[in-house]
């Protein structure tokens, strides 16, 4: 008999790996909740919102694992107090018109247009015109909840900043070969010391904004490809911060899709899962075998984790909002992806990836 906290598994053969179902919220449902938000009365955070979870999330309050959407509601003059939290945002404005203060920078926020905040930023928004201001706020707060790891703090702007004093070393201590890693064996192990673990490199990570009018300017161009073409037409919103991982934060890719009339994506899967929202045109998506029709102002958890899915249009030109967390399954070296189900799949970012016809 096994006590404590040991569980046995000698023998233990690998599970079958099960995707979770698609969600599909339907604009009407999310029109609903806007309403019912804006008839409450402003609490005293400012901040009306509604999270939208899926019904088989058991461990966090997210439409996945990892990803956290958020409704947020302002009425014409309102606006919320200062926060701020170790999760990372990215901010779609999908009604009226507002103004985000992030990390000491002001953006004026206008239909479609897209913004991030880094982790601990001072955040605060506000409603400039004269109709609701509607917000799908998307975080990695749902994966820190499940870590134990989530940190809030509201009228966060009148926390003063810690100055942070490093203690004199003596003087006859040679500072920089101590503190120096060094690789000890042939085939690259190192060494490092604790003073690294404690004082990693800094980068400065920067609120950013991408405004609807530039991004489809340049997003217009991709619905000139023609049909033969095999790869998805969309821009990832691009972070420089993120590196490798091609992210607009450390967790998640944003790409922005035009797809033109009568377009059918070729189904792939990966392990990483994406929401959808579209905000322009109609058509399906197919995911597992299951057939979703969907339309402009309606949002999915369009592809599950390993999940065989694609989408395709009707008869007008489809954009869409993308969140996926590939960033962070790069960095864990986790994102099996298959581009084509006729090719194996690949591990991206440790092993060689995928091309297209273009």
């Amino acid at each position: 008999m096994i006590e404590g906290p040991f569980r046995d598994r000698t023998g233990h053969a690998p599970a079958v790996f099960k995707s979770w179902s698609p969600l599909h919220v339907k604009k009407e449902e999310i029109e609903s909740e806007v309403e019912r938000l804006s008839e409450l009365p402003q609490p005293l955070n400012g901040r009306r919102r509604s999270l939208i979870v899926h019904p088989q999330n058991t461990r966090s309050m997210g439409i996945a694992p990892g990803i956290q959407v958020a409704v947020e509601v302002l009425k014409p003059g309102e606006s919320t107090t200062a926060y701020r939290q170790n999760a990372t945002q990215v901010t779609f404005a999908i009604r009226g018109r507002g103004r985000a203060y992030i990390g000491g920078r002001t953006f004026e926020l206008g239909r479609y247009d897209v913004c991030n905040a880094p982790s601990m930023h001072v955040c605060r928004y506000e409603n400039t015109g004269d109709e609701l201001f509607v917000r799908l706020t998307y975080s990695n707060a749902a994966m820190l909840e499940m870590m134990n790891a989530f940190w809030e703090e509201e009228a966060a702007e009148f926390i003063a900043p810690q100055v942070k004093e490093r203690p004199s070393a003596p003087d006859n201590r040679p500072l920089a070969k101590k503190f120096d890693s060094f690789q000890i064996t042939d085939l690259g192990a190192w060494l490092m010391p604790y003073e690294t673990l404690i004082n990693p490199e800094v980068v400065e990570s920067r609120a950013l904004h991408w405004p609807w009018a530039a991004v489809k300017s340049h997003l217009d161009e991709l619905g000139d490809l023609n049909k033969e073409y095999v790869g998805r037409r969309l821009y990832g919103l691009y972070n420089p911060v993120t590196g490798r991982t091609n992210g607009i934060t450390p967790n998640f890719f944003a790409t922005i899709t035009v797809r033109p009339p009568k377009i059918v994506d070729r189904p792939h899967r990966h392990m990483s899962t994406a929401t959808t929202y579209f905000f322009h045109g109609s058509g399906r998506s197919t995911v597992d075998g299951q057939v979703f029709e969907w339309k402009a102002g309606d949002l999915m958890l369009s592809a599950p984790s390993w999940a065989v899915h694609n989408s395709a249009s009707d008869t007008e030109s489809v954009y869409e909002l993308t969140i996926q967390d590939q960033p962070l399954n790069i960095a864990m070296e986790s994102l099996l992806w298959q581009e084509s189900l006729k090719l194996p799949m690949a591990v991206l970012g440790v092993e060689e990836g995928f091309g297209t016809n273009r």
